[in-house]
């Protein structure tokens, strides 16, 4: 006999010749609704309500990620402790310093008039289907029974308060950049990483660089850090820059008199660290004033990055600077503001614990923010725009979604709030446009590169309008687009609106800006081609600064490498092993030869900058990878391959804890990928482990106003279930750079539907 969980997911035994069915009656839901999910595992969700397509967009995110979405809630509210034990109390109680705890009235309105039904309807929606499983243990995914717990219900409230998530600014920089300065001085600062706009930081006064220790970080760092489960040998490190995890995104919309088609194209590919199940979650939601289809994440409601049958839309990260580290004079439970002594404030919160005694924690709190660090005489606290109403990361998407042309889309990203974005924007009626949109404080006498005193000097005077964020509709060149590079206009005026001076380095950017500009037909393919493009620009840059009179084997072969990071490249192979650990290391050792580990991950600028100083130490680096090489893929130079060294792995969690026909199901194989973290088609690594660690799982190109002609890609596949055809069902044509139809009109729908769910309101 079938198991529940599975006839959930079959397919037709045959070549999805006909559509399996299954009916569910719910509580919450208002009228009868259908999920049509297609042969790439896509759900199309059908409802008679505005609000039942949020209630059964919840409904299917339970189906097909209820362990996901179950884990991301259990750790955003610090509650991992209750079914994984003591070991979590400590990253629990991290993450319960950075919950949102503000009024709720001005975070609901923030983000729209309906964004509270929107959020209850799409969490009864998630209890609905948990409701189920109470009465069917049988529709749990494994996961639940390898770790021994059931799902929680949610509330509505779950979906904003957490914020952990959107961890993602420079606070982590201020402190590397303080420690560069207390060794070795603000040059060395500057030449680790290069600002944008040009700019000169300094000290701000009062603040000593030398007081800021090593771990200050920690609380920090593992508010944010993922689930490390016992066993598990893939774990994503939350302390590595952004450069180095491959986080990052490329988006771009070219108008109609640069196409083929006569209509504008979009495309968007957001990168972050490549997990299972996939970070994004595709769905269509169609309802009465609703018809919208494209990714988001499965915790949340709404699509963030698709279309909605008349306007297109995807984002990048727009590098604003939402976050700073204050230091305070300390003595006792106390802490110095404007000359007088301030009661640190304090939560007690008790933290249930698998196994054994519930635990007690102190959350501690200035004026300011959470406190993360303290030492003797010191007291550590991050400001953060993100806990100010309307920063539940991307949830806005719920208001822009639903814009039906720019004045309405420009509208509702100017209440969007984190993460602070670049959007992308292209409509049926043949427009384009560009706008970036976030809380941008105002810091009225200092930049927010460093650390600053707490003791009221340095405060933020509420926070910029967004009419200051530059932003395009139609712009004379014929395209636009992003790729979280510096791209400010040249005569934005900085010094007045410093949103940030910490920017990609620009090497996709660049790209992606050449390729655009060359093309005056540009196509779908032209669109898919160049979120796949493997061509580096660094590498380019740093050949050409080899010493010309080098005439080392290693130095011959990459002068004739065309600097094409594809799989099957042995130049690309030699390239990487030089540059990222050699060629770097070395230079970091040049520029802080006491302290290399402060100025790791140096600017990919500045290693350029030093290799024109530094030619016997180029020279040195390319004698030690060329024998690193040989070591690595063998003597012979032509069967070097940079896939055999960089191949992407996905790996389930809690592989290490399953067995037998469980733990075959959950594996994935490795297949070897081109790219590096500066390429458009990014696949970023650490120079300890070529290994892909992030990139784009999802992408999407549309044709705007051809809208069955959109392709996407999401790896590894639709479904978190192990047990689903759709598990690992995108892996295959993502790993060899292909696409899937990301179809939209139910006449195409139901002809590639291979699986209906009907649901049935219970009065």
């Amino acid at each position: 006999m079938i198991r529940a969980a599975l006839l959930i997911t079959m397919l037709a035994a045959s070549g999805y010749s006909c559509a399996q069915a299954i009916n569910f009656s719910v509580k919450g839901l208002e009228a009868p609704a259908e999920i049509l999910v297609d042969e790439w595992g896509v759900p199309h969700i059908y409802a008679n309500t505005h609000y039942d397509a949020f209630f059964v967009q919840g409904f299917n995110a339970a189906r097909d990620r209820l362990w996901q979405i179950d884990l991301w809630r259990k750790r955003g509210l610090g509650e991992l402790s209750s079914i994984l034990g003591s070991n979590y109390i400590k990253q629990d109680e991290a993450t319960r310093l950075f919950l949102y705890r503000g009024d709720m009235y001005r975070e609901w309105l923030a983000y729209g008039s309906d964004a509270k039904p929107i959020a209850e309807a799409f969490t009864t929606g998630i209890n609905a289907y948990v409701a189920l499983t109470e009465q069917n243990p049988d529709l749990l995914p494994p996961e639940f029974e390898l770790l021994g717990y059931r799902p929680a219900k949610w509330q509505a409230s779950d979906v904003v308060r957490i914020r952990s998530h959107g961890l993602l600014r420079n606070v982590p920089m201020e402190v590397r950049r303080a420690r560069i300065v207390c060794k070795q001085g603000l040059e060395t600062a500057a030449k680790w990483r290069q600002l944008e706009p040009n700019w000169t930081t300094k000290i701000p006064e009062g603040f000593d660089p030398c007081v800021v220790p090593a771990d200050v970080l920690d609380l920090y760092h593992m508010a944010k850090a993922p689930v490390q489960f016992p066993g598990q040998s893939i774990a994503y490190d939350t302390t590595l820059t952004d450069d180095e995890k491959g986080y990052g995104s490329n988006n771009w919309a070219v108008a109609p008199e640069r196409t083929n088609t006569g209509r504008p194209i979009l495309a968007d590919d957001p990168h972050r660290g490549h997990v299972v199940p996939s970070l994004r979650y595709i769905a269509h939601l169609v309802a009465p004033g609703l018809n919208v289809i494209g990714a988001g994440e499965p915790a949340l409601p709404g699509i963030s990055i698709g279309h909605n049958g008349k306007i297109a839309f995807g984002l990048t990260i727009f590098p604003m600077d939402h976050e700073d580290l204050y230091v305070y004079k300390r003595r006792g439970n106390q802490y110095l503001y404007e000359g007088r002594w301030e009661n640190v404030r304090t939560l007690e919160e008790t933290i249930p614990v698998k196994g054994s005694a519930a635990a007690s924690v102190q959350l501690s709190f200035t004026r300011h923010g959470p406190i993360i660090h303290q030492t003797k005489d010191s007291i550590f606290a991050v400001r953060a725009a993100w806990l100010e109403p309307g920063m539940a990361p991307y949830f806005g998407s719920v208001e822009y979604m639903r814009a039906e042309n720019w004045r309405e889309f420009e509208a509702a990203l100017n209440r969007w709030g984190a993460p602070s974005e670049n959007q992308v924007y292209a409509d049926s009626n043949g427009n384009i446009g560009y706008k970036p949109a976030g809380l941008f404080p105002r810091r009225p006498n200092w930049d927010g590169l460093m650390p600053v005193p707490g003791d009221g000097r340095y405060e933020w005077d509420g926070f910029f309008d967004m009419d200051v964020l530059p932003s395009e509709f139609n712009p004379k060149r014929g395209f636009t687009g992003t790729a979280n590079s510096m791209n400010l206009p040249s005569d934005y005026p900085i010094a007045k609106y410093p949103i940030g001076f910490e920017w990609n380095d620009g090497w996709r950017y660049q790209r992606l800006w050449q390729v655009l500009s060359e093309q005056d037909a540009h196509t779908l393919d032209d669109s898919s081609d160049l979120q796949r493009d493997f061509v580096s620009l660094l590498a380019r840059e740093a050949i050409e600064r080899i010493p010309k009179d080098d005439q080392q084997p290693a130095a011959q072969m990459l002068r004739e490498f065309d600097a094409d990071m594809t799989a099957n490249s042995s130049e690309a192979a030699l390239y990487a092993v030089w540059f990222f650990r050699h060629l770097r290391p070395s230079l970091e050792k040049v520029l802080s030869p006491d302290s290399p580990e402060l100025v790791t991950s140096l600017d990919t600028r500045s290693v350029l900058a030093l290799m024109e100083d530094h030619p016997k130490v180029v020279s040195a680096s390319l004698e030690q990878a060329w024998a690193k090489t040989k070591k690595l893929l063998g003597e012979n130079p032509e069967n070097w391959r940079w896939g055999d060294l960089h191949q992407i792995r996905f790996q389930h969690p809690l592989l290490n804890l399953a067995s037998g026909e469980l733990k075959e199901q959950m594996k994935y194989p490795a297949y070897g990928k081109g790219g590096t973290v500066n390429t458009t088609n990014n696949t970023g690594f650490t120079a300890d482990s070529f290994d892909v660690r992030g990139g784009a799982s999802y992408r999407q190109v549309i044709d705007v106003g051809n809208w069955d002609t959109a392709r996407m890609t999401n790896a590894p596949g639709q479904s978190g279930d192990p047990r689903s055809p759709f598990y690992a069902n995108l892996l295959e044509g993502w790993a060899n750079e292909e696409d899937f139809p990301l179809i939209y009109s139910r006449e195409l729908v139901e002809k590639h539907t291979v699986l209906k769910i009907g649901l049935q309101p219970i009065p």
